[in-house]
């Protein structure tokens, strides 16, 4: 078997041979090699999916999803219930300012006192108890917003500020 084009290149025709035949029992060794790893998955398979197991396998499947959907079902009614939550305390009382003073000159004690109770949106009273010598005088006032439709004492006036600025005192103190 003589090539002319081989003889150009001058390669022996028995080199080729020898190297085609080293090429293909490698890929002997490959296929060997590769038909064990699937006898051994197919085993491995068989072994997981076989008798009681199998069964056990898809009831701990059936059962995670089951506790999928229950968990998915509690968020949302814990969502749900969580809005509802914020709805409420936005009109509860979360803002609170106390101011205690003198109300007459010579009482001492610092017994008496403005007391602002506000929601989030700064809606809300303040209490004013005033303590003199003959007796204690309350008065309420309604505060819409942050301000009063009526005359408010300097005491009361700082009362609702503290209130209303507790909110960012608690924020800062978080952040420290």
């Amino acid at each position: 078997m003589e090539s002319s084009i081989l003889q150009k290149i001058g390669i022996d025709p028995a080199y080729i041979l020898i190297g085609m035949l080293v090429l293909i029992i490698a890929l002997f060794v490959l296929l060997f090699i590769l038909i064990g790893n699937i006898k051994n998955r197919n085993k491995q398979i068989k072994r997981l999916l076989s008798g009681t197991q199998a069964g056990d396998l898809e009831d701990i499947i059936m059962k995670r999803f089951a506790e999928m959907d229950a968990v998915k079902n509690n968020s949302k009614r814990l969502t749900k219930e969580h809005k509802e939550i914020q709805s409420h305390l936005s009109a509860c009382v979360s803002k609170i300012g106390l101011v205690k003073y003198n109300a007459f000159e010579g009482m001492g004690g610092n017994l008496s006192f403005a007391l602002a109770l506000l929601d989030t949106e700064n809606n809300g009273v303040v209490l004013n108890c005033m303590h003199t010598r003959e007796g204690c005088f309350n008065y309420a006032k309604e505060i819409i917003g942050g301000e009063a439709y009526v005359a408010l004492s300097e005491e009361e006036k700082e009362a609702i500020e503290r209130a209303k600025t507790l909110e960012d005192e608690i924020a800062e103190n978080k952040l420290k």
